[in-house]
């Protein structure tokens, strides 16, 4: 997975582990930004799915970091920050 030294320093600032990264890149509901960007997160659908992959125990162990985004570049796939979800996504 590509990620930008911004991601490094985010992940480490918001104690978001690279494993939730990974999960959300893999299994996060898409939705664009209209900016170039694609943002990445677990919604009830994409959290079964997680769960039917790993298991529930693990998704309720982890849980806590499952309430993150990702953003990612359209064309190349890179990831560009990430950071916690408190509210609905308002994309126009």
């Amino acid at each position: 997975m590509k990620m930008t030294k911004h991601v490094a320093s985010r992940s480490q600032q918001r104690n978001i582990p690279k494993l939730a990264i990974t999960w959300i890149k893999e299994f996060g509901h898409r939705v664009y930004d209209h900016r170039g960007g694609v943002i990445r997160y677990l919604d009830k659908a994409a959290r079964r799915k997680l769960e039917k992959a790993v298991g529930n125990q693990v998704v309720n162990k982890l849980g806590q970091y499952l309430n993150c985004y990702l953003v990612e570049d359209c064309e190349s796939g890179m990831v560009i920050t990430v950071g916690h979800h408190y509210e609905r996504f308002h994309i126009a």
